[in-house]
């Protein structure tokens, strides 16, 4: 039996959505009834389309093989999409031997969080999610394939992917990931290092030397951030192959699974007999399922914005009341850094997403009845992939945890709720990540000092008037003030001050990243403060209460809403490292709460 919550949050959405949705699936049922895409092109078309696939050529112009088409985030800059540079190839052979064609469609950008944290660049990561989508929308308008692989890895490529590939609903298509780089310098050492060399007490070589012994090879990063919260999100969702998600690069059983997802996205296309198309695969259930999995593992809060806008593009409409009431029922079972000290290889070891889904199952926490690449029903996930004999196969996954400091049945949880929170009152709505959060923590009443900048918070810190206990405010931050950048280099010296016995929380209208949690930070503040919320109006000594147990987000001091609200010059924002480019995208922004899209809600 499906938990009542469960159901009676799905019932909710799938009323909410009805008039959307239906839109949706009927744009869907045409574009399927058209038949495979290429044969309505003139040959002229198709002899552009074919001219480079070589020993494909013929094929393609006289066959009626399926066609598979690959959306690639390849880049060598970046870790987590450096191992993409040999999959064309493996999928290309794959689909050969499954008697199809395999082309690259297109590519789609893919910038680093982490090498922009902290400067200019990280004006324009949250857009980056769409200029993905229609960078893959682009990839795949040429309409000549029967299938689509994704792949993508990273904080806002794979929901731009998704929300691609719900727009091309009515194709087939498998996510496939990287994985993780293995374990280096812990990350818990790696966090201590950054306090010290916040506070003075180590120089930048040793800091230099601890980032690059972190990261230290291809893979994702290893914490248990947005990175590996979109893994975790394609298998509880279905896009991925059971148990894929963490297999490190370049490894026989990563290539293998490899190929399989390309032998597995023609298998589903419409000229077979197993047609699964994504918008049958991504209904308002499997949004659920995702939801569950963010709170049962503790995931990043970016992921409150991403799962609504990749709902959108499907016409299945959320809002954060659903990720509420979900996580006041689902357990947390995994403990991954920032959350613990494991990282995710760790988390692997012990069971992973397999024992986890199997778990939730076990508790009726999730719906077990969802359609996925791998099959009907998500008790395909339980299960673990494996090389046999030179082929590689799936067998029951680990039926108990191996590890019960990392992941723990949801019978005996780690915390009975979820790992984030939702916070409303007179400062606005906003949520919190609270998994990481001590619990003495995760109640702050304090005067506030407002800043409009980071860096301003920093210059206070270095200055020494971060004194007492103290709410930090950053406002103009927000999607349409300056593209809502993550604020996560705020984190080592708020996590010094609360380390120090202060009582300290960050409140912001922009992000922090997956990788934050130790500090109590109400962020993603709706209305942002550029378009006159409460949180335009504090002044510094206001005092505010940020209460994640009872889910209060109060301002205390009275006629605080009777004044004028604040200013902020933020002509700085909008040139330099191509931010200049993103001016429509600041105009026609959404609010984080409807998912902070361009396309609309």
């Amino acid at each position: 039996m499906v938990h009542q919550v469960l159901v009676d949050v799905t019932e909710r959405i799938i009323e909410r959505s009805a008039a959307e949705r239906g839109a949706y699936l009927e744009r869907m049922a045409q574009a399927r009834s058209a038949g495979p895409a290429r044969a309505h092109l003139s040959c002229s078309g198709q002899a552009h389309a074919y001219a480079g696939a070589g020993p494909d050529q013929e094929k393609l112009a006289i066959g009626s093989a399926g066609h598979l088409g690959i959306v690639t985030s390849y880049n060598d800059m970046l870790s987590a999409h450096q191992p993409f540079e040999r999959y064309p190839e493996l999928i290309r052979q794959a689909a050969r031997a499954a008697d199809g064609t395999a082309q690259v469609a297109g590519g789609v950008p893919a910038m680093c969080d982490g090498v922009t944290q902290g400067a200019a660049g990280m004006e324009l990561s949250l857009f980056s999610r769409d200029v993905i989508a229609m960078a893959a929308g682009v990839a795949l308008s040429h309409n000549t394939f029967d299938a689509a692989v994704f792949l993508g890895v990273c904080d806002k490529i794979v929901p731009g992917l998704v929300i691609a590939a719900q727009v091309f609903g009515h194709l087939p298509a498998v996510f496939l990931p990287a994985g993780p780089m293995t374990s280096g310098l812990a990350n818990d050492e790696k966090a201590k290092v950054r306090q010290q060399f916040a506070a003075g007490e180590c120089g930048r070589p040793e800091l230099m030397a601890a980032e690059m012994a972190a990261y230290h090879g291809p893979g994702t990063c290893t914490f248990y951030g947005t990175a590996n919260t979109n893994q975790m999100l394609m298998e509880f969702m279905g896009l991925h192959l059971p148990g894929s998600s963490f297999v490190t690069p370049n490894t026989p059983l990563r290539d293998a699974l490899t190929e399989e997802g390309a032998r597995r996205a023609l298998s589903l296309s419409a000229l077979g007999n197993h047609y699964t198309p994504v918008c049958e695969v991504l209904d308002e259930k499997a949004f659920v399922n995702g939801i569950v999995g963010l709170m049962a593992t503790g995931g990043s809060t970016n992921l409150l914005i991403h799962l609504i806008a990749m709902a959108r593009a499907g016409g299945i409409v959320l809002d954060w009341e659903d990720f509420s009431e979900v996580s006041a029922v689902v357990p947390l079972v995994a403990r991954v850094y920032p959350n613990g000290l494991a990282d995710v290889n760790h988390f692997h070891a012990a069971g992973g997403l397999g024992y986890s889904i199997a778990t939730l199952l076990d508790e009726g926490l999730l719906h077990p009845d969802t359609q996925t690449v791998a099959g009907q029903g998500l008790a395909h996930y339980t299960q673990e992939p494996k090389i046999k004999d030179g082929a590689l196969v799936w067998e029951d996954g680990a039926g108990h945890s191996l590890n019960d400091k990392i992941l723990r049945p949801a019978s005996d949880p780690f915390q009975p709720t979820g790992g984030l929170s939702r916070l409303t009152g007179s400062l606005g709505t906003a949520v919190m990540k609270v998994s990481a959060v001590a619990p003495e923590h995760r109640q702050v009443e304090a005067p506030v000092r407002v800043f409009h900048d980071q860096d301003e918070v920093k210059a206070a810190f270095k200055a020494g008037e971060l004194t007492g206990d103290v709410i930090v405010v950053v406002r103009f931050q927000g999607p349409k003030a300056n593209g809502m950048p993550e604020l996560h280099s705020l984190t080592p010296i708020l996590s010094i001050l609360q380390g120090k016995g202060q009582k300290v929380a960050l409140v912001t209208d922009g992000r922090m990243s997956g990788a934050s949690g130790k500090v109590p930070a109400a962020i993603h503040v709706c209305p942002e403060a550029l378009d006159g919320g409460p949180i335009a109006y504090l002044r510094d000594g206001d005092l505010v209460r940020v209460d994640a147990v009872n889910g209060d987000l109060e301002i205390l001091t009275d006629g605080v809403l009777d004044r004028a609200p604040a200013q902020a010059d933020l002509s700085g924002n909008h040139y330099g490292v191509g931010r200049e480019l993103f001016a429509t995208f600041r105009a026609a922004v959404g609010s984080a709460d409807a998912g902070a899209s361009v396309f609309g809600g």
